[in-house]
């Protein structure tokens, strides 16, 4: 079993910009830029919502850049630059979003809304090769000597502790008690090949043809399919909602709150719903067909058990238990180690 944090797509971090540029249509360029770090999965829910966003008055003449990398490592950057170029930033979990409110780069109340400043939901799936060709049900399969897994590390990836917590949770709700939930996850994680950097790398690792099995958010297969990937994926009876936290820097350019609260509208969402994300808070899509997904007039059913954060005392009990701060070995590394000393 691999467990190494190797780049395996060029280009996943680093500035990419995107958005219209007026400058360089030789319009007037007011420089308006909103510079957005973040986890790479909402790349493409970002750009799509730019391009609406570009449409309002508030949008008019902004231009934007963007980082994107595995959602830890992207929090421990802006810590350590001091937020310099940064206007907006949007993690895989609340923890990355905590570091940056302890270091004094975002307010305290960043999450006093009524979405508790989520600004994207998904849930965790099971992508497999076109066909399901080993016939994947659910979590359980995981544990068959066959299935070789994909997914990432949680020393750098948000996505790979919401997949853990997805498979911890599945055991739960089995009847298990606290020592066979432990040993059900020591037999996934035997069968893990590859423990990529962030959940984008896990997606272009599996493309590739590394593993047949991806633990992956629901919004990454979707987009993979609309991309043309030859993938499938399954949602499990049970699953868990990954909930991705968003703010503002507290000396960010003033039009990033104007884009804050454009991600949070409907329209924002629904942008956001077209790249395979479910939308945070009472937006209508009915009616809303998604490709990519298995069922796209239906594209985002309710699995029968959905877990949360909050049902585990959230965050700050999570990592204490699971993950630690910065590198802390809990939980997770010591069932980590006594799987590869099985």
């Amino acid at each position: 079993m691999k467990r190494s944090i190797k780049a395996v797509a060029v280009g996943l971090v680093g500035v990419l910009a995107f958005g219209a540029c007026s400058s360089a249509a030789g319009g007037k360029d007011d420089g308006k830029t909103i510079n957005i770090v973040g986890f790479a999965v909402p790349e493409a829910g970002n750009k799509a919502a730019a391009t609406e966003f570009e449409k309002t008055d508030a949008g008019k003449d902004v231009t934007f850049s963007g980082s994107y990398g595995a959602s830890g490592d992207q929090s421990r950057k802006v810590a350590d630059t001091k937020g310099k170029d940064v206007d907006y930033v949007v993690f895989s979990l609340e923890p990355d979003m905590t570091r940056l409110v302890d270091a004094g780069l975002v307010a305290d109340d960043w999450n006093a809304g009524p979405n508790k400043g989520i600004v994207s939901q998904s849930v965790a799936v099971i992508a497999v090769q076109k066909g399901n060709p080993l016939g994947i049900k659910d979590w359980s399969d995981l544990t068959r000597s066959d299935v070789k897994i994909v997914t990432p590390d949680p020393a750098s990836s948000g996505s790979a502790k919401w997949n853990i917590l997805a498979l911890y949770t599945y055991a739960k709700s089995q009847g298990a008690t606290e020592k066979e939930a432990d040993e059900f996850l020591k037999k996934v994680f035997k069968n893990v090949t590859t423990w990529a950097a962030s959940g984008r790398e896990a997606t272009e690792s599996f493309k590739k043809g590394v593993g047949n099995v991806l633990l992956t958010y629901e919004n990454e297969a979707i987009l993979a399919k609309q991309n043309g990937e030859n993938l499938d994926y399954i949602l499990p009876d049970h699953s868990f909602l990954i909930e991705n936290p968003g703010a503002v820097l507290k000396d960010s350019d003033p039009v990033a709150k104007d884009w804050l609260d454009f991600i949070l509208s409907d329209k924002g969402q629904l942008a956001f719903v077209q790249k395979g994300f479910r939308p945070v808070g009472d937006v209508d899509i009915s009616g809303v067909s998604v490709e990519g997904a298995n069922d796209p007039a239906n594209p985002f059913p309710t699995p029968g058990d959905l877990s949360t954060a909050a049902d585990l005392g959230g965050w700050s009990a999570i990592n204490a238990e699971w993950f630690g701060k910065d590198g802390a070995k809990l939980r997770f590394d010591k069932l980590y180690a006594e799987a590869t000393k099985q």
